[in-house]
């Protein structure tokens, strides 16, 4: 079976699944960062977006495509790190 074969909603979906994926390993390494796990998680979804985006620029892939793409895994890692920074600010 051909790559160009494949349904398009498939690539969605393990874009869904690798960013789950991802999200419980950054989880698991925050619970034991030195710095506490807010500043750490908050540090490690910062780093994870800025990878995504190097990640979509190499690929060559369309910001507003039909698919996500890793731009729209970086969007969720962005509002996950600003959720994360006002949540640990208040703290």
């Amino acid at each position: 079976m051909n790559a160009k074969q494949l349904p398009q909603q498939l690539q969605s979906v393990q874009v869904m699944v690798r960013f789950g994926f991802r999200l419980a390993i950054m989880v698991g390494f925050a619970m034991f960062a030195g710095a506490g796990f807010g500043r750490g998680l908050v540090t490690l979804l910062w780093m994870s977006a800025v990878i995504c985006a190097f990640a979509g620029i190499a690929k060559r892939e369309m910001p507003f495509a039909a698919n996500l793409n890793h731009w729209d895994e970086m969007t969720a890692y962005v509002a996950l790190c600003a959720l994360g920074t006002g949540i640990v600010q208040h703290i």
